[in-house]
């Protein structure tokens, strides 16, 4: 498996868990967080409520007997304010009696006598109920006590003042327990809606926080496909948001190194193609030299031997061996100069040298330079343009183009021995066609004519001495300047093309 693709899977699996397992333990998290919170204060409401409801009720008490005992009379204490604080901290009962059991002060719901009833019985001993004594002085006595008449629970402080009166407090403690199940009961139903509220909320968050994570999942599975255009664009400052940006930033860093390595690869595969292009060349060259050298090397070797040897002594004989070895030798610098030339074009050693030339004056130029030839062949040259073209391109290498479309033509030209060299404007382009009467060139070779050493009819080219460069050369340099060349069949004869640019 490739390392995209792992990449890929592993976004994937990435993308799937995040979508379910992020949001799903969030909101878990959150509803089990409140579960537990729940719980606690259901637990700190059943063992600590009732506990620290005695203290808050014990502290009432003690404040309320500080006033009583710090007062220098009772009627400074006893007003609005003193009453408001009793019915606030709910004190019921109240009652402060001198050594002789006369009332000084009485406050609260039971009936005066009853207090007094009370707060003797506890001086003297003969009221005994059960009681739980929480604190216990020399002045005072604190205690939770059931009162068996109505069967409530009260805090009762009594006791003696500095002043040598006796008082009884009492504030109601029987309602704390139903006061701890009502007020956990209460948390409950709070809580159960509280939860389905909070989940609510918390799957909207949730989604909030993890979209940009699928963004980022996304878009590494786009990474990991070699597809660097995308990018995160949720933004923000947090966490998330300078992942995204260091994304961003490895996308585009990864996009430049791959860009690198292709260009890099492409480079190798070229110099590879080339070397192995080369190597074909130069077999292909080596092969094709030896087949074309052996011909004229054997037919001078031979005759030589035989001026050597005076097979033919009368002096006619001796100038037709010297002239087919003169021919040979001319045939074989004339296709070691042309390959000469043909490597240089190739291989980029020849300069081209763009400028602009006349191409009318060019051609009648060629024209009049073959006119001779032409002649004795009894062939017909037409051209019949007159006003200037004016064309860009090495003229030199150019003319060399024309000359071998126009050699080219003089050997194949047939029947009504005609060749024509038209001139054709096309926008900024103009094209030189160069026909010949003929037998056109089989389909099967047109692709092939530019190769070097092809020859369509290896007896003929042989007869006028041919060595299949030529068109090889008009490739070539055509490829040097940028511009196309070709050749069309007509039913009656063949037409070699090239183009050059007007302007």
């Amino acid at each position: 498996m490739t390392i995209s693709k792992q990449f890929g899977v592993w976004a994937t699996n990435l993308k799937s868990k995040i979508n379910s397992s992020i949001r799903r333990k969030l909101a878990l998290l959150f509803i089990g967080l409140m579960f537990l919170t729940l719980l606690a204060i259901g637990v700190l409401n059943t063992f600590f409520l009732e506990p620290y409801y005695i203290s808050r009720k014990s502290d009432t008490l003690t404040l309320i007997y500080d006033k009583l005992n710090r007062a220098d009379s009772y009627e400074e204490i006893v007003n609005d304010d003193f009453e408001r604080l009793l019915l606030e901290r709910n004190v019921s009962d109240m009652i402060v009696v001198n050594e002789q059991v006369e009332t000084k002060v009485a406050s609260g719901r039971q009936e005066e006598s009853n207090l007094k009833g009370i707060l003797f019985g506890r001086l003297t001993g003969m009221l005994s109920e059960k009681s739980d004594i929480l604190v216990q002085s020399d002045d005072y006595i604190l205690q939770k006590i059931t009162d068996r008449n109505s069967n409530s629970d009260y805090l009762e402080m009594w006791g003696q003042l500095d002043n040598g009166d006796y008082f009884l407090l009492r504030t109601p403690a029987a309602a704390i327990q139903e006061s701890v199940q009502v007020s956990n009961m209460f948390f409950v139903y709070i809580g159960l809606i509280m939860i389905f509220v909070s989940g609510i909320i918390m799957l909207f968050f949730s989604n909030k926080i993890t979209k940009p994570i699928s963004e980022l999942t996304s878009l590494s599975k786009r990474m990991a496909d070699l597809d660097f255009d995308a990018a995160y664009v949720s933004g923000g400052s947090d966490e998330i948001g300078v992942l995204g940006e260091n994304f961003n930033k490895m996308s585009n860093k990864l996009q430049r190194a791959i860009t690198e390595l292709k260009t890099a690869n492409n480079e190798l595969l070229k110099d590879i193609e080339q070397k192995v292009q080369i190597d074909e060349m130069r077999k292909e060259f080596l092969s094709n030299v030896s087949h074309e050298l052996k011909t004229p090397i054997a037919l001078i070797q031979g005759y030589s031997e035989g001026l050597k040897e005076c097979i033919n002594e009368d002096a006619e004989s001796r100038d037709f061996y010297c002239d087919v070895i003169m021919d040979e030798s001319a045939k074989m610098n004339k296709m070691v100069q042309n390959l000469l030339s043909l490597n240089q074009i190739e291989f980029g050693n020849d300069q081209v040298a763009m400028e602009r030339f006349d191409m009318t004056a060019l051609i009648q130029g060629v024209a009049n330079a073959t006119s001779i030839l032409a002649e004795q062949k009894e062939v017909e040259i037409i051209f019949r343009e007159t006003e200037p073209v004016f064309v860009w391109g090495d003229e030199f290498k150019i003319e060399e183009v024309l000359n071998n479309y126009v050699s080219n033509a003089l050997h194949h030209v047939k029947y009504k021995k005609i060749i024509e060299i038209r001139i054709h404007r096309r926008e900024e382009k103009v094209r030189i066609c160069v026909f010949n009467t003929g037998d056109p060139i089989p389909e099967e070779d047109i692709e092939n004519i530019w190769i070097k050493f092809y020859k369509v009819d290896k007896a003929r080219t042989r007869e006028y001495g041919g060595s299949g460069i030529g068109l090889s050369i008009v490739k070539a340099i055509m490829d040097s300047m940028n511009q196309k060349c070709g050749v069309i069949n007509y039913e009656n004869g063949v037409e070699f093309w090239f183009e050059l640019e007007s302007k």
